[in-house]
């Protein structure tokens, strides 16, 4: 990865409000552990990753939206490679971060996200908007 790869993130259908995404996009869950999975871009592109994503893992996602490392490096969030579930897969570490500073970088990467716009959409997402 480099700065001008993207990480492709799955967009659960309940973190669209009023066609746009949430922070809840890029902020970990406790399932997570602080390892919010994203698909290495310059692997696979959006939509691949969605098929993937919903097809092959059989999750919910009405759509593709994508950061870059040096966005998530402005956020003190490094990038892992992790292809041990598959290939093409990777996570931002939030680990070790403060409630605080996760919600102060997932605001700021879903900011990044929005201004981006969608980078796959899913047919018949009636929530989402192409913004």
């Amino acid at each position: 990865m480099n700065d001008d790869s993207l990480l492709h993130r799955q967009v659960a259908p309940s973190w669209v409000q009023e066609g746009r995404i949430t922070s809840q996009v890029f902020k970990p869950t406790s399932k997570d552990a602080g390892k919010l999975s994203v698909y290495d871009g310059d692997q696979i592109d959006a939509e691949d990753s969605w098929d993937h994503y919903t097809g092959q893992l059989g999750h919910s996602s009405c759509g593709v939206v994508s950061v870059t490392v040096p966005e998530c490096e402005s956020e003190e969030l490094q990038v892992v490679p992790d292809p041990e579930p598959f290939d093409e897969h990777a996570y931002i570490d939030f680990a070790e971060r403060s409630r605080s500073q996760v919600e102060r970088a997932s605001k700021s990467l879903r900011r990044c996200a929005d201004d981006r716009g969608w980078m796959f959409l899913a047919a018949g997402s009636d929530n989402a908007s192409s913004s």
